[in-house]
């Protein structure tokens, strides 16, 4: 099941909205992290940096077959062999990885799909004790040039109510990622 109100813009176009390796660092993804789980890998924007900055493997998931073809043949091109690509339904299905195995999880500009709190549970069952999820999302405001509408788009007080629901702790205070994003980052308790 496809997050609603979603889809890619032109790929030159989505990338002016980040800066992949200040955003990573925000979010607390550094060297010290052997596996990671990305959510909605999409063009790859933020895949090829986490991989180059990781010790071991990065789980790239997306449902568009064209986007996995693109972040593929970037893999290929890059020469970056750490990363595995599966082309699924994470929002309807769990991912498939064996519980406790992953240490940090990517979830970027997804959490208004229609049940955040069971996508935040399924990253809760794939991370270690003190495993962190980091969360971009689009601020709340229409001056966004993109974003899902105002009436599904999370503030970051809902994304913080629901990692508690999901049994997390907060890891951070709420980032702010100009222009158009904030950040937080969940601990696994």
């Amino acid at each position: 099941m496809k997050v609603r109100d979603s889809g890619m813009p032109e790929e030159n176009y989505w990338e002016t909205f980040f800066n992949p390796p200040y955003i990573l660092s925000q979010l607390q993804l550094d060297n010290t992290i052997k596996d990671v789980a990305e959510f909605g890998s999409g063009y790859g924007t933020f895949t090829l940096q986490a991989a180059k900055i990781i010790k071991g493997k990065l789980h790239a998931f997306d449902i568009e077959p064209e986007m996995i073809s693109i972040l593929k043949d970037k893999l290929s091109k890059e020469k970056i062999s750490n990363v595995k690509v599966y082309h699924a339904d994470f929002v309807k299905e769990e991912t498939k990885l064996k519980d406790e195995s992953i240490d940090y999880a990517m979830l970027f500009n997804i959490l208004h799909a229609k049940d955040p709190v069971s996508l935040l549970r399924e990253v809760y069952r794939i991370l270690i004790h003190k495993g962190k999820v980091g969360i971009i999302h689009w601020i709340y405001s229409d001056a966004t040039p993109r974003g899902p509408s105002l009436d599904i788009r999370p503030k970051p007080e809902q994304c913080i109510e629901w990692l508690k629901q999901a049994g997390f702790k907060l890891g951070s205070e709420v980032i702010q990622l100009p222009p158009y994003h904030y950040g937080i980052v969940g601990i696994k308790t």
